[in-house]
């Protein structure tokens, strides 16, 4: 694992109006590193993953990519840094099959006559690449030409992350992955996002359930109205402690706030 961030987000400021989301809110991530990042329903944590993906610029802070300054002006730019964020209403389109959700927006063309505007879709490579993809995260489904519609809510979760790692994603933002999901097909997304780890992809998970933060993070990170309180490696906290620190039962020393290296 590299001795350098993957991302660091220092000390960021974000109001609308009258309201300030976040005031001081910092995060680092190295390669290949799981973290939770936690808090009450008004911490602002989705407006502080919406400033790393571009689409919130902060009123202050720095962002850093590799130990470079970064200005995500939009959407596209953070992505093309390889950060991906998959919401919790994933946007897959569930009349397509698994193929052309893996690809969508991003398709790949083929020119077999080599004449301008006469391309077209190139099926046979998108569905190659959808099963190697599938086989190296160790995702299981019974035809990539299924379609989303026909699938369980772990299967779309499973898609969804297979689509956001397609193109050299680095980072993948994860919003509420295992919320509505039955007991068994938890455990498969967990798995899933093991697998990303051994992989060398970095994860934010933004969760409630505390039990799947435990099972697969390295380190908690948690936000309390729009302010980094706390910074702790899983295995040297307990759930209880983490509880307080949300609700605010727990006040920590300063020094349990920095990035955790």
């Amino acid at each position: 694992m590299s001795e350098h961030p993957l991302i660091e987000l220092i000390d960021i400021h974000k109001a609308f109006g009258p309201v300030q989301a976040l005031s001081g809110a910092s995060l680092s991530i190295m390669p290949g590193e799981v973290v939770g990042l936690v808090g009450d329903n008004a911490a602002g944590k989705s407006t502080f993953m919406k400033v790393l993906t571009g689409v919130h610029q902060p009123d202050s802070g720095e962002i850093k990519v590799n130990g470079e300054r970064v200005t995500f002006r939009d959407p596209g730019e953070s992505r093309r840094t390889g950060i991906e964020m998959i919401y919790q209403n994933l946007a897959l389109a569930p009349n397509l099959d698994v193929v052309a959700n893996v690809f969508l927006g991003r398709e790949l063309l083929r020119n077999p006559l080599s004449l301008p505007f006469l391309s077209v879709l190139d099926e046979k490579l998108m569905e190659h690449k959808t099963i190697e993809l599938l086989q190296r995260l160790k995702i299981n489904v019974k035809s990539v030409r299924l379609l989303v519609e026909k699938m369980s809510g772990g299967q779309q979760q499973a898609v969804a992350i297979a689509r956001s790692v397609a193109f050299e994603a680095k980072l993948v933002i994860m919003d509420e992955p295992t919320a509505a999901l039955a007991v068994k097909e938890v455990g498969k997304v967990l798995d899933i996002i093991n697998n990303l780890r051994a992989d060398g992809v970095s994860v934010i998970i933004i969760s409630h359930r505390l039990q799947d933060i435990f099972n697969v993070a390295d380190r908690i990170i948690v936000l309390q109205t729009g302010k980094t309180i706390a910074t702790r490696k899983t295995k040297e906290t307990t759930m209880d402690e983490i509880v307080k620190f949300i609700v605010g039962g727990v006040q920590p020393e300063l020094s349990t706030i920095a990035s955790g290296r």
